[in-house]
């Protein structure tokens, strides 16, 4: 097949090159890339129709892109801009919203809704919903926070971080923290289980059976954990737990206990106990920084896993099942690794004293 006489497409080596690579790339729009092939023909001695013919498209549209390509060469096989309706929100609208957002407060509430915003600046709430998303805004959410005001904060993080990342030879390290008040808690109707298309229902209310603590050290090399239940938080309850990790730990090793400030910790009886047992020795980390104590985390496993959904009828019940918890994890203890060093962790905690010294609160 022939087509009429047209100018005869002629590629530079970067052009050839450019095109062959929208042809190859899986990751080329699929138009592009036929557009490409159109070019590489054409470049190669085809007519029109011959084109067309060959990859399977209309004679038209190879002379639309021929003509593209010879007006503006390899941008010309880009879209243009389509036509649509003119923008309806200046930057000074989109401005005004965002710093009402980050400044002020609506008047009968703690926090901005998209509608409550929306009402107030004259948007649609979808709108004012599009431009948080766009900029990372989420006033409906919050998070707590608390920095450490203890005068020995950095000496504390190195010490303890120290222990993590280099702990010393034939020795244990053990994040030994208390979980107390841990509620028995019986729903007063039963559970109505999952099935498909239902999650699992439980009523709101329910039955209080009592309350227990749960004294934990956490091995910080293999991930195994030493557990008592005491009814009762006091040193005498402590001081039998450390009797208790004395008896489990091989006597030959030194042991290095992270513990938090809590009083029960450094009561007379405790300090004679250490005194008589001076293998052990306490670190204690900063005030209000109880993440930096691994037990948290197998606390925060326990919770999740065992006792926010489970149903216990009595103390002894619920000490059963935690028992049961802390048997599962020996029987295939998983450390948890700390990766962070002190340095770095100083080093977030300065740089978000910065970002938050001018906040005014």
């Amino acid at each position: 097949m022939s087509g009429k006489t047209t100018k005869p497409v002629i590629l530079s080596p970067s052009e050839r090159e450019t095109l062959l690579g929208y042809t190859r790339r899986s990751t080329t729009a699929q138009a592009l890339a036929q557009r490409a092939r159109i070019i590489l023909r054409c470049a190669a001695g085809g007519h029109d129709g011959e084109v067309a013919v060959a990859l399977n498209c209309n004679r038209l549209t190879v002379g639309k892109w021929r003509r593209r390509f010879q007006a503006k060469r390899l941008d010309g096989l880009l879209d243009e801009p389509r036509p649509g309706a003119p923008r309806k929100l200046s930057d000074k609208d989109v401005e005004r919203l965002i710093t009402m957002t980050l400044e002020r407060q609506p008047k009968a509430a703690t926090h901005w809704s998209t509608r409550s915003m929306a009402e107030r600046v004259g948007m649609s709430h979808m709108t004012v919903a599009r431009i948080w998303r766009a900029f990372g805004l989420k006033p409906h959410r919050t998070e707590a926070f608390k920095l450490s005001t203890d005068p020995l904060f950095v000496e504390k993080v190195r010490d303890i971080v120290g222990l993590y990342l280099a702990p010393p030879e034939r020795a244990l390290v053990l994040c030994v923290d208390e979980k107390s008040q841990i509620q028995a808690l019986d729903r007063s109707q039963p559970l109505l289980p999952m099935r498909p298309g239902q999650v699992e229902r439980r009523t709101h209310d329910y039955v209080r059976h009592g309350t227990t603590t749960l004294f934990a050290a956490l091995d910080v090399a293999t991930g195994k954990v030493i557990g008592q239940c005491h009814r009762r938080h006091r040193s005498s309850e402590f001081r039998k737990f450390l009797d208790l990790v004395d008896s489990q730990v091989p006597a030959d090793l030194d042991v290095h206990l992270i513990v938090d400030n809590y009083g029960t910790h450094k009561t007379p009886m405790i300090h004679r106990w250490l005194l008589r047992n001076p293998r052990f020795q306490l670190h204690f980390t900063p005030t209000s920084a109880s993440w930096i104590n691994l037990v948290e985390r197998l606390f925060a496993q326990l919770t999740e896993r065992q006792i926010r959904r489970g149903v216990h009828r009595s103390t002894e019940e619920l000490e059963r099942a935690i028992k049961h918890y802390l048997d599962t994890c020996n029987g295939d203890p998983r450390p948890f690794v700390w990766t962070k060093s002190a340095d770095e962790i100083l080093a977030s905690v300065a740089n978000f004293c910065h970002r938050t010294s001018g906040t005014g609160h």
